[in-house]
């Protein structure tokens, strides 16, 4: 007799992969009003169409953009490659923008991928966990001669984005508040975007490069003196006292560690 842990293998594979081993799992339904197929499908449509919902819902601006029968189509296959692996459904779709840009029947669309990134960390922003602001009673206590060893952490809801189009035109113009005109002339140059949560809303901030290499570099861990190095490398005149300071003031960096 089959293992409780063996049925449910056989099931997943059964619901995402009907044309193989999966086939085999109808033996173990019983045949009633419904045959075991109907039931299997029926129950299959469920599981679609809720985590094609939940990446309506992640990637509003995406389905505006390619129409909603495109967009279904696109979610029924990335489904089928990229089975949800949580009980959170907040946590399914974070594959789709490398999914789009391999995906055949979107490659004319070069910008989409970045613009799918966009709205995912705008998606994690909104789901992440608050944290209370730097509290500079904590810096002053630290001694001199260990500011530049200092490693400053950003807020769990803020994201970094770079793209090399308008990303943040297209998002922003596909809002359902806006007004305006909509055309988003994608040879005007790329962005660097500081996506955050300001009252429980995504806010897109675009950053220069070098204030965007600054907080990169404390996003990847390098302590105050690699990450001003590496932002003024880029931008040598960038004021990297007044910059840190106006990002703990702001609570984009909230933390910090020796």
């Amino acid at each position: 007799m089959p293992t409780l842990r063996d049925l449910q293998i056989e099931f997943a594979s059964a619901i995402f992969n009907p044309s193989g081993k999966g086939a085999d799992f109808l033996q173990n339904l019983v045949d009633g009003n419904l045959s075991p197929k109907r039931q299997l499908d029926i129950y299959r449509n469920n599981v679609f169409g809720c985590l094609t919902d939940a990446l309506k819902i992640a990637y509003p601006v995406i389905a505006k953009l390619v129409g909603v029968e495109f967009f279904e189509h696109l979610a029924s296959e990335f489904v089928l490659k990229n089975p949800s692996k949580s009980g959170d459904l907040h946590d399914f779709g974070g594959e789709l923008a490398q999914f789009i840009a391999e995906f055949p029947s979107a490659q004319t669309l070069v910008y989409l991928p970045d613009v799918a990134r966009l709205e995912w960390a705008c998606h994690q922003v909104f789901f992440s966990e608050n944290h209370p602001p730097l509290q500079s009673e904590r810096l002053a206590v630290v001694p001199e001669d260990q500011h530049e060893r200092l490693k400053f952490h950003l807020h769990p809801a803020t994201r970094l984005i770079a793209s090399p189009f308008p990303i943040h035109l297209i998002w922003e113009t596909n809002q359902d508040d806006f007004k305006g005109d909509s055309a988003v002339n994608l040879n005007r140059g790329g962005v660097r975007l500081l996506v955050r949560r300001n009252n429980y809303q995504a806010v897109l901030q675009p950053l220069t490069e070098g204030k965007w290499s600054f907080l990169n570099s404390c996003l990847s861990g390098r302590d105050l003196s690699q990450a001003s190095a590496d932002a003024q490398k880029i931008d040598p005149h960038l004021d990297i006292g007044e910059t840190l300071k106006q990002c703990v003031a702001d609570s984009i960096l909230v933390d910090f560690s020796l």
